[in-house]
């Protein structure tokens, strides 16, 4: 047994937010990062907050606010070159709107994307991840989850939503994948009743999908622009859904290992950029964890069976974890230049920048 430290997140530095956050993001090539959401006065309607931070000698320093009248729930950078930087944003109205946050007065782009609330975004194509074009994919309280092009104004380039007379299922995460080739490109869902689902874009069709039995409160691949290798889901009950993409069973589907290391709410998972191998997931008690894919587990004895379903999901371990807060950790993200740098962000109002040490045990 090795005497070596584990890999363990630590806290650099933290800071008290004047808004909500619901996002938080690393701008891309820069030591600066955005914190979105809402703000609201007592007798006024809430706002929407984009806080732009920098970090100086570990402090985290304003750098400017931009205010506009409705909520953010959601952005992404993922659609931008890293030259411009745009940052996508969806908004408690159901509006899609793309920003130059050195210009910030209106939008570069908008669109009335959905009749209800944004809950969730993501993009691919841009800053050098994904192959094709640069898009944008939504999902709303309204059931819907549409893929957009900026070069398009106004209309979807994709719009998956319920067959005419089916229950519409509140969509509460979205994730690009599989953008490997120009053509190929995938986009998973999930919903508050525990349904996931795999789009095909190149084919339009639902590729797969299943239900876990609790609401699903975020999905992502080990990497947008790999071939279909891992996905991870995080449930509203505090488990974590570990999927073999490469594997697939015709009775069973995907090979899943299942994981419950939080009593509340799992909110989010973030596969590290530069190691797609790691991954971090925040809980409803303030806590972080740091997890590791083995792509090579120990078997013990075991029928063939049992070993066959072992190797082809492979094993999650736990690596550390660390307690940040005693409000829920709503958002996280790596940033893509200084690997193991991460941000956090907590509904008690409260940013954090954390550090992975001993890295090298990875």
């Amino acid at each position: 047994m090795s005497d070596s430290p584990k890999p363990r997140l630590v806290s650099l530095s933290h800071r008290k937010l004047p808004l909500t956050p619901f996002g938080c993001l690393w701008i891309p090539c820069s030591n600066r990062f955005v914190c979105l959401g809402t703000c609201s006065v007592s007798g006024a309607p809430s706002r929407g907050i984009i806080g732009v931070y920098g970090t100086t000698s570990g402090e985290i320093k304003d750098v400017h606010t931009i205010e506009k009248a409705q909520a953010f729930r959601c952005g992404t950078f993922g659609a931008t070159s890293l030259q411009q930087r745009h940052l996508a944003t969806g908004n408690f109205d159901g509006n899609l709107q793309i920003w130059d946050l050195e210009a910030p007065e209106a939008p570069l782009y908008s669109a009335k994307a959905h009749r209800e609330i944004i809950n969730c975004i993501d993009g691919v194509g841009g800053l050098g991840i994904g192959q094709g074009a640069p898009e944008i994919v939504t999902g709303s309280r309204d059931g819907t989850v549409k893929v957009w092009d900026s070069r398009q104004k106004d209309l979807p380039v994709a719009n998956m939503e319920p067959a005419e007379g089916a229950s519409r299922r509140d969509c509460w995460t979205v994730a690009f994948g599989h953008a490997c080739t120009r053509w190929d490109r995938c986009v998973c869902a999930g919903y508050d009743n525990g349904d996931i689902k795999l789009f095909d874009l190149r084919n339009m069709a639902v590729r797969w999908e299943t239900n876990i039995r609790s609401g699903v409160c975020c999905v992502e691949f080990d990497g947008k622009d790999t071939s279909l290798n891992k996905l991870v889901a995080t449930t509203l009950e505090g488990r974590i859904h570990v999927f073999n993409m490469q594997k697939f069973h015709t009775n069973k589907g995907f090979t899943c290992q299942s994981e419950k290391p939080y009593k509340f709410t799992a909110w989010t998972v973030r596969h590290l950029p530069q190691n797609r191998n790691i991954f971090v997931t925040s809980g409803g008690a303030g806590c972080l964890h740091l997890w590791k894919h083995s792509e090579s587990p120990t078997l013990l004895e075991r029928t063939d069976h049992e070993r066959e379903d072992k190797e082809s999901t492979g094993a999650t371990s736990l690596l550390n974890s660390i307690s940040l807060s005693s409000q829920p950790i709503g958002s996280l993200d790596w940033n893509a230049d200084k690997q193991g740098l991460c941000i956090s962000a907590s509904f008690d109002h409260n940013v954090h920048i954390l550090i992975v040490a001993d890295q090298k045990n990875f």
